[in-house]
């Protein structure tokens, strides 16, 4: 939907491929999907949801064993995002370095996306 010939949606780090295919595996399903919600007091959250059919609009990002979808109402948004896997002494979990982020609450979890998405031209 918003792609560029030759460049993925999102690039995930060998960290987070790491973790995703090690879920997958595990709980046997075909892979993760990422979105976007309402929500989080900056006014947009990430979801993340195991998948075991990929719709064909879906844009389908695969490295090294991991397979992330990213469903098409969120691709503008996360367009350009890298999805990593952070470990440290209190907590772990996927972060995402997205270039598309206006603002971000204090404790992560919530965004708000740059205007210029929005505009229409």
């Amino acid at each position: 939907m918003f792609s560029i010939p030759g460049k993925q949606a999102v690039s995930i780090t060998d960290r987070a491929a790491s973790q995703i295919a090690k879920l997958m595996e595990r709980d046997g399903h075909k892979a993760l999907k990422i979105g976007v919600k309402k929500g989080g007091c900056a006014g947009m959250e990430y979801t993340m949801d195991y998948v075991d059919e990929v719709d064909p609009h879906d844009e389908v990002v695969e490295q090294n064993g991991a397979r992330v979808i990213i469903a098409p109402m969120a691709q503008m948004f996360l367009f350009g995002t890298e999805i990593d896997y952070e470990t440290s002494l209190l907590e772990s979990g996927f972060k995402f370095n997205n270039p598309n982020v206006s603002e971000a609450c204090g404790c992560g979890e919530s965004i708000k996306f740059d205007e210029s998405l929005f505009a229409k031209e």
